[in-house]
């Protein structure tokens, strides 16, 4: 009797979910370029468009490889269905989009990625689609949003930049309990630390260009939820509109999923580090971390999260210091990225929310002095040193 795929413990599932060979047994997932696919007879064209045929029609519709990919990341989160999209911001587009019409109203954590926060502060209005913020850490704020026309939460925790950490669960009820979807971008804390499908999420989304892929060489995304949902709400707008992800992307997001839990979790042990020696420096004001006690959510962390992550985000006072500390920097590199095997440290404000309103970035507390470090997989006593001595710097 064959195993069952969900049978197997986390480490198994990243090497082999989803894996379907083609009949030369290939050891490495095999790589569909094509863009298209051909049919034995014009009936055999007709039953797979009307659906009544299995098999693949249009890259843009779906692909094996980007298929392999797709199952692989739905084993991993225990989600019924998983639809690749070509970058994670499309994600969040098209899990938002696919949620809402005219006329509907999202209730939205106050902290978001920058580009997070245009889609449903200045995209999604033109469209007739109104957006409450609130304070994400606070379920009251939640509740008070809602109103009768209230279709979709978004959540992002931890959040970008300062790690600001959502009960999931508590905002979860919420939603149910007034019929709307939670949509959760676990991009920070990564499947490996969080699961908010099973803390009550309706949907998940990721970059895969972050941790995913980790080695800064392609954009993805993916939307993880239950397949009636992901068919109801997604299928149709995914066909027809085309944030596809490339073949070659599936692929390199494949091999990526191999390795993903040994990278973060030596990127978390790295972090943690970090974050001690980054804290224990007088040039610093204050440090978030989530693996530290005294995180402002620490409760929250604990009762959600397993580990830590790689992200740590610290206060130097203005954007002088913020700018010597990253100009100081010898191994580190400055870059906007996050999740990769490199290093990076970036300055929000002029950088990732720049795009927010100046306002906005002060009512989530990040001011000029923050910076947001990516810790990666060198060895934790080069980036130490590294860190103090652009620190001395600042």
């Amino acid at each position: 009797m064959a195993e069952d795929p969900k049978d197997w413990q986390l480490e198994t599932r990243l090497v082999r979910g989803g894996m379907a060979r083609t009949e030369y047994g290939e050891i490495s997932e095999a790589l569909f370029l094509t863009q298209s696919f051909a049919y034995e007879s014009a009936a055999a064209a007709n039953a797979r468009f009307a659906g009544a045929a299995p098999g693949f029609i249009y890259q843009r519709f779906g692909n094996p490889t980007t298929q392999m990919f797709e199952d692989r990341l739905a084993l991993l989160e225990g989600a019924e269905a998983c639809r690749a999209t070509s970058s994670g911001m499309s994600a969040v587009q098209v899990a938002l989009s696919g949620l809402v019409r005219a006329g509907d109203h999202i209730v939205a954590g106050r902290a978001l990625f920058g580009s997070c926060r245009w889609i449903v502060a200045e995209w999604l209005p033109r469209f007739g689609v109104e957006t409450t913020f609130v304070d994400a850490v606070e379920p009251s704020e939640w509740r008070n949003a809602v109103r009768p026309n209230t279709k979709a939460f978004l959540v992002e925790s931890p959040a970008n930049p300062l790690l600001e950490v959502t009960p999931i669960g508590a905002v979860a009820d919420i939603a149910k309990e007034i019929g709307a979807k939670l949509v959760v971008d676990n991009v920070f804390a990564t499947p490996i630390y969080q699961k908010p499908l099973a803390l009550g999420a309706d949907v998940v989304v990721y970059s895969a260009t972050k941790h995913i892929d980790g080695q800064g060489r392609v954009l993805g995304g993916a939307i993880l939820a239950g397949a009636k949902l992901i068919d109801e709400a997604y299928r149709d707008i995914l066909r027809h509109t085309g944030p596809a992800l490339s073949p070659f992307n599936s692929w390199v997001l494949l091999k990526g999923l191999e390795t993903l839990e040994l990278r973060v979790r030596r990127q978390t042990e790295n972090a943690a580090r970090v974050a001690d020696a980054i804290a224990a420096h007088s040039k610093v004001r204050k440090v978030v971390y989530c693996g530290r006690p005294d995180h402002p959510q620490a409760g929250i962390v604990a009762n959600q999260m397993s580990g830590g992550g790689n992200v740590v985000a610290f206060d130097l006072g203005d954007q002088a210091a913020a700018w010597r500390f990253l100009d100081a920097l010898q191994i580190v590199d400055i870059s906007n990225n996050l999740g990769d095997a490199k290093s990076m440290a970036t300055h929000p404000w002029t950088t990732t929310h720049r795009s927010m309103p100046e306002a906005d970035r002060l009512e989530i507390g990040l001011t000029d002095g923050w910076v947001r470090m990516s810790v990666g997989l060198e060895a934790a006593q080069d980036l130490t040193r590294d860190v103090e001595r652009a620190l001395d710097a600042a």
